[in-house]
């Protein structure tokens, strides 16, 4: 089928040479990058030079797929696309968006008979040899229109209706908050080898529980094979960001008295990794002097 692309960055591209490579469909795209347009267009795109543009070389009924930054710059793309585009045309966003804001452009599409899918996407830098795990939000009739591009995107079995529009980013929300907590376990365990002093080997015992382990997983493997190209990742800084979905994932299970500690820590720490120098370590060092005369470490 035919489709249009904006966002064409890691992820997106590489979503764009799937649906050509392996599904033969027609591919609209633009970018802010002219490099990454070109890098589409020899894989075998057709360009647009703005939203205007690929809205015109798409036939009707269109579907467009959005693959930028989350917050401010899917909303700008959206709302300009909901200028161009007709009743009937579907409007999909592929991004790290929250649900709520999702629901939110849902229904200002609606008013002007434009469908809109949401669609949390994983499978990172990935995704091009082995395919996205896709969660979609919308209505059936959208999803529907929208099958041989999932079908393509997709491994076998590896895209679900999840439910209404904000459904897919809904799920992808609690997805990536799980994510957080089980690299933070292996992170922990890891460590706790690497200060063992029984001279363990953290890439053998990565490798070892793959085979078979009730541990072993695809983050695993990946760290086994980052292990095994530096075992010491002495050159890596310990400063680990967030994409949001984390955070969003601790707010909604606040909103619904849903307990969900280990998720909750893991975000946490993340936020501590970004501290160089901590108000609240050096106040407890200032508290442990005072009450017990505890030695102060300049």
């Amino acid at each position: 089928m035919q489709i249009g692309f904006v966002g064409l960055g890691k992820m997106g591209g590489n979503m764009v040479k799937r649906l050509l490579t392996l599904g033969g469909h027609s591919v609209v795209v633009t970018d802010r990058s002219a490099d990454a347009v070109n890098a589409s267009v020899e894989a075998g795109a057709t360009s647009a030079s703005d939203l205007a543009d690929l809205v015109a070389k798409l036939e009707a009924p269109r579907a467009v797929w959005v693959m930028v930054p989350s917050g401010a710059p899917t909303d700008i793309v959206i709302a300009e696309l909901g200028k161009h585009l007709s009743k009937g045309d579907v409007v999909i966003d592929g991004g790290n968006s929250n649900f709520k804001e999702s629901q939110a452009r849902g229904k200002a599409l609606a008013e002007k008979g434009i469908l809109f899918v949401d669609s949390g996407t994983s499978g990172g830098i990935w995704g091009l040899q082995f395919g996205y795990c896709l969660m979609v939000g919308g209505e059936k009739a959208a999803i529907d229109h929208l099958t041989p591009v999932l079908d393509t995107l997709a491994p076998k079995d590896g895209w679900l209706h999840c439910g209404p529009v904000g459904a897919g980013h809904y799920v992808k929300m609690v997805h990536n908050g799980i994510e957080y907590a089980m690299m933070q376990a292996y992170a922990e365990g890891f460590e706790l080898f690497e200060a063992s002093g029984l001279g363990l080997d953290n890439a053998k015992i990565a490798k070892l529980w793959m085979q078979g382990s009730v541990v072993r997983s695809w983050l695993l493997e990946l760290g086994a094979e980052a292990l095994a190209k530096d075992p010491t990742i002495a050159g890596v800084a310990p400063f680990v960001t967030d994409s949001g979905e984390g955070r969003w994932t601790v707010i909604e299970s606040i909103e619904k008295a849903v307990p969900t500690p280990t998720i909750t820590a893991a975000v946490q720490y993340r936020f501590r990794s970004r501290q160089e120098n901590s108000y609240a370590a050096r106040f407890l060092n200032v508290l442990r002097n005072q009450f017990g005369g505890h030695e102060i470490k300049k």
